[in-house]
């Protein structure tokens, strides 16, 4: 779509809610014209319109949890999308904007089950395997890191080089502590054959 008719698009869902100042979805699509230019403050303000005139417009909660993700209120983008899934629990971007705010508020456990969720919804989803395979690593799952990483690069998602880097060394710590913890073992256990 070009620049104008995505201004023209503004234009007539602007004059649309001027016509019709009480219809959600004529606030729901003019965030939608808002947020494909790249105008999050606005479609957060047509988006909660949209809210405010029907609650049980999913989408829009969806949207608006979405609007506030890219300006990084990650709270507000979590309760947003929290109202969206409480009024219908199988909203795929739902539960996905949920894991991205959860990253970035550093909530593993939760970041492993919004992604898991996501995955119930739609198993080859290839985002929704990588960001599992991220929380599982700050969760000490090395093991199902490594199957979700290699999930996601098999459904053609590009794991970060960095977080490649980081599974590497968990999974070399692994091995090391594994080497260290059997070596007692084999030792207590050849000396109880030696007697």
């Amino acid at each position: 779509m070009s620049e104008e008719s995505k201004q023209d698009r503004v234009a007539r869902w602007q004059k649309r809610v001027e016509e019709a100042p009480d219809s959600a979805a004529a606030h729901y699509n003019l965030g939608l014209a808002h947020t494909e230019r790249g105008r999050m403050m606005s479609a957060e303000s047509a988006y909660r319109r949209a809210v405010e005139l029907d609650p049980d417009l999913v989408q829009a909660w969806v949207n608006l949890g979405g609007a506030l993700l890219m300006k990084w209120d990650f709270q507000g983008s979590l309760e947003a999308n929290l109202e969206a899934v409480r009024r219908q629990d199988d909203l795929l971007q739902a539960h996905f904007n949920m894991g991205q705010a959860h990253l970035y508020l550093k909530n593993p456990e939760q970041l492993v089950a919004c992604n898991r969720r996501v995955l119930e919804l739609d198993p080859r989803h290839a985002a929704a395997h990588y960001f599992l395979a991220v929380g599982l690593l700050a969760t000490d799952q090395v093991e199902e890191a490594r199957a979700e990483c290699s999930r996601a690069a098999g459904l053609g998602y590009q794991p970060r080089a960095e977080f490649l880097k980081s599974l590497d060394r968990a999974e070399k710590a692994l091995v090391q502590d594994d080497t260290t913890s059997a070596a007692p073992e084999a030792e207590a256990d050849g000396d109880a054959k030696e007697e």
